[in-house]
């Protein structure tokens, strides 16, 4: 059973770039070298390190001899996941009828274990433009390991693939490139392409200006966040708290401020820079609502970053002292009494995070300690940061009233919104920027390369106009440290305090904070006028504006 909607959008045919409506041939830019720490990343990777930049522009039509592919879903879902998939598949169909696609099902580990299913056209034709990684799921097994690597070549091998894709987020093409970089050095004849995914908006650079997913989730957590203002604009009692998924940049938070226009809307990369504390972050916010009420409005709405925590300087050097202890002492840890592991903690500590960490909540002092993800990261998304900030602002509030500092009245509710964005249907602009990068993964696999992620780039322009071709993997990368180690990954890219985006919302913000200054801007719409229909996120827009200027 289908809803009207998923029957309307099967039919949707996304937007090419006119580069890749036919045949293309490759055109090489310069070579390219790593973000940082090249030494150590070139000795790490001299397969795959300096290789050029890659435009594909209209070419003349050859003959493709047939090639088989294989295609993983790793790390969190995404909007517009199934879309990358159609367009790899569409692309490689379009090369050679003869051409076939297996789906590794469940993340990297079906690859290790060759769990897959062949997607045919009966297959993707179910899936296209719809959100969700259902098609053939995903997992978040980290591929790193020469026996996965060897266990995967056997299926590899087993159903002659050419290439495998892999589309996700920095953690998951940072695997993509050790994995590439192995089969390289061991000639083993597979390629290995990556997709840039993650609804975090912290994958890009000058050749990736956004990851796919992002457009769709902050766009539906706008229409939310929205709706929330509209209702406390109308009942006019109520302080919203609104957690915002993201974990270690702020991007979803400074898109959503940009759609919305809330009271308040804190930028973790601004609050690590101008190295506040909780206490000053506390302040900043109980002033607001102080100043709100002043006027009669005891009211608003505070967006939060997911990753908020980790970026108040002293707690960030708290997470860093423990990670490391946690990664080399972590059996005797688990062997405390649960009674006694914060006890424990602290005895480990140095004075300064050990003081820290016993000032924490009982539960924020147990997350930061206890839950790790597999990358050895805290889990920030449990970390109920709305509450506690706002339990913090409404003590303060409660001594300004006693020294006549306020005069309102303050009642908070709470809100966290993550997976609600992850699987949404995807935007006009998603659904075309995924089958796009499908398409042009497809062309990097049949002009031979490996280790490049696909990019589709000049994205505030028309589809046509979009710039298709793939950038080195290893130019994206540097050495940072990971359960105690250091290790080469993929560098986040996080809020440029100098750019058009936080500058357009740091020019705004005093006026939104005094002011009720709501912008409802509704649910997405797939039908309509281009301006409705097809627009980018603001971010882009400031972005490409700006690089247009510089």
């Amino acid at each position: 059973m289908k809803s009207a909607l998923q029957i309307a959008r099967a039919a949707y045919q996304p937007k090419l770039p006119e580069a890749l409506k036919g045949p293309v041939k490759v055109q090489e830019g310069k070579a390219t070298q790593s973000v940082a720490d090249r030494k150590e990343i070139k000795e790490l990777f001299p397969n795959t390190y300096g290789m050029p930049l890659i435009e594909f522009v209209k070419g003349t039509k050859k003959k493709v001899p047939a090639f088989n592919v294989g295609v993983i879903l790793s790390g969190g879902q995404a909007p517009g996941g199934h879309n990358v998939i159609s367009g790899l598949f569409d692309g490689i169909k379009n090369l050679n009828r003869s051409n076939r696609l297996f789906g590794f099902l469940m993340g990297p580990s079906g690859l290790i274990e060759h769990n897959y299913i062949e997607l045919t056209s009966k297959v993707i034709d179910d899936y296209r433009n719809t959100g969700g990684f259902d098609m053939i799921g995903s997992g978040r097994t980290k591929l790193e390991t020469i026996d996965q690597f060897e266990s995967g070549l056997k299926i590899i091998r087993e159903l002659g693939i050419k290439a495998i894709v892999i589309i996700g987020g920095d953690d998951s093409n940072t695997n993509a490139c050790v994995l590439a970089e192995y089969y390289a050095a061991q000639k083993y004849g597979v390629q290995i392409i990556g997709c840039p995914k993650t609804i975090d908006g912290d994958l890009k650079n000058a050749m990736i200006e956004t990851s796919f997913g992002f457009d769709t989730a902050t766009k539906t957590y706008a229409e939310v966040i929205g709706n929330i203002q509209r209702d406390c604009n109308s009942a006019r009692k109520y302080w919203h708290f609104i957690k915002l998924m993201g974990r270690s940049a702020s991007h979803i938070a400074l898109e959503c401020a940009l759609q919305v226009q809330p009271n308040i809307c804190l930028i973790s990369e601004e609050i690590q820079k101008k190295d506040m504390t909780l206490d000053d972050v506390v302040t900043y916010i109980a002033q607001i609502v102080a100043d709100r009420a002043a006027d009669g409005n005891n009211f608003g709405t505070v967006l939060v970053p997911e990753g908020l925590i980790e970026f108040i300087p002293a707690v960030e050097r708290l997470i860093a002292e423990l990670n490391d202890f946690l990664a080399k002492n972590g059996k005797e840890f688990a062997e405390v009494a649960p009674a006694k592991q914060r006890e424990y903690i602290i005895s480990k500590l140095s004075k300064e995070n050990a003081e820290i960490y016993a000032s924490l909540p009982e539960e924020v002092a147990r997350q930061l300690s206890l839950d790790r993800d597999p990358h050895g990261n805290v889990q920030v998304s449990l970390i109920e940061t709305e509450k506690l900030l706002s339990n913090m602002v409404g003590k303060k509030l409660a001594v300004w009233k006693k020294e006549g500092k306020y005069v309102g009245k303050f009642a908070a509710l709470h809100h966290f919104f993550g997976y609600e964005g992850r699987c949404a249907t995807p935007s006009n602009f998603d659904s075309d920027y995924c089958y796009s990068l499908g398409y042009t993964a497809a062309q990097l696999i049949a002009n031979g390369k490996t280790g490049y992620m696909a990019s589709v780039r000049n994205l505030t322009a028309p589809a046509a106009d979009w710039v298709a071709g793939g950038i080195p993997i290893t130019a994206m990368m540097n050495m940072e440290r990971r359960n105690g180690k250091m290790k080469p990954v993929i560098q986040k890219a996080l809020v440029e305090l100098n750019d058009a985006p936080f500058k357009k919302f740091a020019s705004l913000r005093e006026k939104w904070a005094k002011e009720t200054c709501y912008v409802y801007p509704g649910p997405i719409q797939y039908f309509g006028p281009t301006e409705v229909c097809d627009q980018p996120t603001k971010t882009l827009q400031l972005e490409n504006k700006d690089s247009l200027k510089k």
